[in-house]
């Protein structure tokens, strides 16, 4: 069983990776006041959990997750790193909204770090959650924010990039079927740009090296290869359509279509 760190074996223990005098994750702007006049270097951690028991594991990777951004209409616009959210949420430019049995709670900065103390008091800490520990507190990453000033409309138009077609595709070769990390997958014209192929979302196909060596410059026909899935422009974000079916940002579901 994992036993509570104290202070100073917290000090002892961390790694050394110094990010700044102040809070890096809100980009420069200190928290509190007793931060403002320490002259001790901040670094923030990543949070574990074993029980009721935190476990710092080393500079955070929390601040990588994804915060979903929402504009004054509580509709979706895109998906953002923490940090960002982070920063947003400290200059008042943000408000985190919370879905809790059904309602829509909202919190600003300094309410939100309250809610989050409480929950470690009592232990209410799932473990599908992101926390994130900076000198003198720990807070939840949230999963969205509202933005208090932006009235846009999110722009409909799904960026052609090639992580987009990838997990368009879910990382499989749409000739074999077989899954890969994106480092071991290649781009591959249906018909090819020797033959008048256009490179767009419906000529574009994610394909494994064999696969692609294999095909050449025939179209999959003329190769006796059959594509597993039609191309098509996907109608959302695929980052978005990737990471809603997981449990961490299951809440999401509530705000995108």
């Amino acid at each position: 069983m994992t036993t509570p760190l104290n202070q100073s074996s917290r000090r002892k223990n961390l790694p050394t990776g110094i990010l700044s005098r102040k809070i890096s994750f809100v980009q420069g702007t200190p928290v509190r006041r007793s931060l403002r006049e320490s002259h001790e270097p901040v670094r923030v951690y990543s949070v574990e959990w074993e029980g009721r028991c935190r476990i710092v594991t080393g500079p955070s990777v929390a601040l990588q997750a994804n915060v979903l951004a929402l504009n004054r209409a509580y509709v979706a616009i895109q998906a953002v790193p923490a940090r960002r959210a982070f920063a947003m949420l400290w200059k008042g430019m943000a408000e985190v909204i919370s879905v809790e049995n059904g309602s829509y709670l909202t919190y600003d900065f300094a309410a939100w770090l309250e809610v989050s103390e409480l929950r470690i008091e009592i232990g209410e800490v799932d473990d599908h959650e992101d926390w994130v520990r900076a000198v003198n507190f720990t807070i939840q990453v949230p999963r969205v924010i509202r933005l208090l000033t932006n009235d846009r409309f999110p722009n409909n138009l799904v960026k052609f990039s090639r992580r987009n077609i990838f997990l368009r595709d879910e990382n499989c070769c749409q000739y074999c079927g077989s899954r890969f990390n994106q480092h071991d997958l290649s781009l591959d014209h249906v018909v090819p740009r020797s033959r008048g192929g256009e490179t767009s979302w419906e000529n574009i196909v994610a394909a494994c090296l064999k696969c692609n060596v294999r095909k050449g410059g025939r179209t999959p026909q003329e190769a006796r290869m059959n594509l597993r899935n039609e191309p098509v422009r996907p109608k959302r974000s695929p980052v978005l359509s990737h990471q809603i079916d997981s449990q961490k940002y299951a809440c999401w579901k509530n705000f995108v279509r």
